[in-house]
């Protein structure tokens, strides 16, 4: 899985010296929490809602409203952004762009083709990957089964499936620290539940579930 095909590709930025009540408004306009900062087409750094609160003065301050907005208007986004941002290459896989995110605890990654920006992957984008990796939201038929972690398994399960002249739509495959593994599968359309529970119980998996899924947007 690429980040290139998960990642947001309609980018906003801004310039380095935009004023961060401009930027403010701008995130709050487009419901955006992190602004990449592009100067002359190129990466310079990253303006968060964390960066932007840090430079706003608390509400505890003996500045006048006046005052305030003059400052916000007067400090520019330069003087306030993450300048050491971390970045990845779009062909990187979707996995590298997690263990980032998460090792270095932050939301967003800007994704570069060499210098130039392609687009940004967060963790909404994440996310909504995970649903569509795992078949979340599709229509039809989930199966989850637990069994023995040997060679062959997956091919069992699969198989009972096929019998049934059924579409299989996801697969995932989840190792257990116990040794097993579970299994599940989203199926395109339904099927009888109790027939296809008791041809996976024969075949020799336990069966956890199987259950019809409505169609969910995203």
């Amino acid at each position: 899985m690429a980040v290139k095909d998960f990642m947001t590709k309609r980018v906003v930025f801004i310039d380095p010296d935009t004023s961060i009540a401009h930027a403010a408004d701008l995130m709050r306009e487009q419901n955006l929490h992190r602004l990449p900062v592009m100067d002359h087409g190129k990466l310079v750094g990253l303006v968060t809602e964390g960066t932007i609160a840090e430079a706003t003065p608390s509400k505890a301050t003996t500045l006048s409203i006046y005052e305030m907005n003059y400052l916000l208007n007067k400090t520019k986004v330069k003087d306030v952004m993450v300048r050491d941002v971390f970045t990845l290459d779009e062909d990187a896989s979707l996995e590298d762009a997690v263990y980032l995110m998460f090792k270095h605890k932050v939301g967003i990654l800007p994704v570069m083709k060499g210098d130039e920006l392609r687009g940004v992957i967060t963790d909404r984008d994440v996310f909504k990957a995970f649903l569509e990796v795992a078949g979340y939201g599709a229509p039809g038929t989930r199966i989850r089964v637990r069994t023995t972690n040997q060679v062959g398994v997956l091919e069992r399960a699969v198989h009972a499936v096929v019998e049934r002249d059924l579409n299989i739509d996801n697969v995932v495959n989840i190792p257990n620290a116990d040794g097993s593994v579970t299994i599940e599968l989203q199926l395109e359309g339904q099927t009888d539940h109790e027939q296809l529970r008791e041809e996976l119980e024969k075949q020799g998996f336990q069966v956890d579930y199987v259950h019809e899924t409505q169609a969910k947007a995203f």
